[in-house]
C-alpha cells in the first residue's frame, strides 16, 4: 500500500514538472547563456530603448511592464512604469512589477545587474547586436523570444529590401573618406564594429576611423587634418546641444576638404547609433549626405533633425 502510495506520488510529481517546464523553453541568448524563457511572457521589462523599441515595432504594448527612463520611442512609451536609467535600473521596482521576462543588452546594462535579477529568479534575456546584420539577428531573436516571429521576419524583410537597393545604387560609386563625430570635448569617434561605421559602409562611404580597434577612440585635430575627411557628420547624442555652434567650429579649419566643400552634417543620432528597426532610415539617410545623386526626397524620414539634409550647413 506505501509502495502504490508512493509510486502514485512519483508520477503526479513528475507530470506536474512536465507541465510546469512545458510552460518554459531553454533558449540560448546572444552572450551565450542558457536561460529558461516562459512560452507565453505576459509582463515584460525592457532595459534598453533599442529594446523597447523592438518590442513595440513587434506589435507589443500591453505585454511590456515597464522600461528604462531612456526609452523614449515610439509615442506609447510615455505612459509605461520607469525602473530608472540602463546602467543603474531600481532593482526594488522591478522586483515590485513581478516580470516573467527582463531582457537587456550586453553594451549598457551591468552583468551585476543581470546576476542579482537572476537571484531574484527572473528569467533576463541580453541581446548583443553588432552591425546591421546584428541587429537583424536581435530583432529575429525577440520575436523568437516574445512569440512574434512572423512580424520579426516580416521586419527583417523590409530591412533587407532597403540595404540590398542601397548597396546597388552606390556599388559603382566613389567612397568619399567620412569623419562621424559622436564627441566634441575630448573629440570622440566611431571604430570598427560599430553600428555607424557599419552604415557608413553600407551607404557608400568610407570612415577614416575604420580600422581603429576601440569602439570610440579619441582624435585628435592633427590626425583629422591628415585623413582629410571629404565629408563630417556630427550624431546628435545631445538633442540640446547647439549644433550650428559646433559647425562654426569647424570653419576654424578651412583646410579639412569637407570644411572647405560645406559638407558639415547633423543626423539623429536614434536612426544611427541604436540598433533599432529604424537602423534603415538611418542608412537612407546617410546615403543622402554622402551620395545625394542617389535617393529621391520622397523617402526622406520625417523625424531627422532639421540640418540632417544633402546641402550641407
Amino acid at each position: 500500500m506505501i509502495r502504490k502510495s508512493f509510486l502514485l506520488a512519483l508520477v503526479i510529481s513528475l507530470l506536474l514538472n512536465i507541465s510546469v517546464e512545458g510552460k518554459e523553453r531553454l533558449l540560448t541568448d546572444e552572450i551565450g547563456r542558457k536561460v529558461k524563457i516562459p512560452h507565453s511572457a505576459r509582463r515584460i521589462i525592457s532595459l534598453a530603448p533599442s529594446i523597447t523599441e523592438i518590442l513595440f515595432a513587434l506589435g507589443l504594448n500591453e505585454e511590456i511592464a515597464a522600461i528604462t527612463n531612456f526609452c523614449d520611442y515610439p509615442e506609447a512609451v510615455l505612459n509605461k512604469p520607469r525602473i530608472g536609467g540602463f546602467v543603474n535600473p531600481d532593482i526594488e521596482k522591478i522586483v515590485s512589477l513581478k516580470p516573467d521576462l527582463i531582457i537587456g543588452i550586453r553594451d549598457g546594462n551591468r552583468m551585476d545587474t543581470v546576476h542579482r535579477l537572476n537571484d531574484f529568479g527572473f528569467p533576463v534575456y541580453l541581446i548583443d547586436p553588432k552591425g546591421f546584420d546584428g541587429v537583424m539577428g536581435t530583432i529575429k531573436n525577440i520575436g523568437d523570444v516574445v512569440g512574434r516571429e512572423k512580424e520579426s521576419r516580416r521586419m527583417i524583410k523590409d530591412m533587407v529590401n532597403k540595404r540590398e537597393n542601397i548597396i546597388t545604387l552606390t556599388r559603382s560609386l566613389s567612397k568619399p573618406k567620412v569623419f562621424f563625430q559622436v564627441g566634441d570635448v575630448p573629440m570622440i569617434t566611431v571604430g570598427k564594429g560599430t553600428l555607424a561605421d557599419d552604415l557608413i559602409r553600407l551607404a557608400g562611404g568610407r570612415s577614416i576611423s575604420e580600422n581603429e580597434l576601440m569602439s570610440y577612440p579619441s582624435y585628435s585635430i592633427e590626425t583629422i587634418l591628415l585623413k582629410a575627411p571629404e565629408i563630417i557628420i556630427m550624431s546628435s547624442m545631445e538633442s540640446k546641444k547647439n549644433y550650428l555652434n559646433l559647425v562654426k567650429k569647424w570653419q576654424n579649419w578651412e583646410s579639412i576638404p569637407a570644411v572647405k566643400m560645406n559638407a558639415i552634417y547633423v543626423i539623429d543620432s536614434n536612426l544611427v547609433d541604436r540598433p533599432t528597426p529604424r537602423i534603415a532610415e538611418g542608412l537612407e539617410a546617410l546615403v543622402r549626405i554622402i551620395h545625394p545623386e542617389v535617393l529621391t526626397r520622397k523617402t526622406q524620414p520625417k523625424d531627422k533633425l532639421s540640418l540632417d539634409t544633402s546641402e550641407g550647413l
